[in-house]
């Protein structure tokens, strides 16, 4: 149970590290969320493209916020 727990807390910080690397990479308009998706996919970043799947929401507060929910 410990690791499940471990496993949730951990996958914002993958996600948020691998949202400002496509960021950084000024490769797709951040807003494009299918974009975004494919370039993470494209970078093996797998954990990102469930992440937006997922919770899209936070994805969209993050984007035009920049703070987490």
């Amino acid at each position: 149970m410990l690791f499940i727990h471990f496993l949730l807390w951990l996958e914002p910080i993958i996600s948020f590290e691998q949202i400002m690397s496509i960021r950084n990479s000024g490769a797709v308009n951040m807003l494009s969320v299918n974009e975004v998706q494919r370039l993470a996919f494209e970078n093996d970043y797998y954990e990102l493209v469930c992440y937006i799947e997922e919770h899209r929401r936070e994805y969209w507060h993050f984007i035009m916020t920049g703070e987490a929910e």
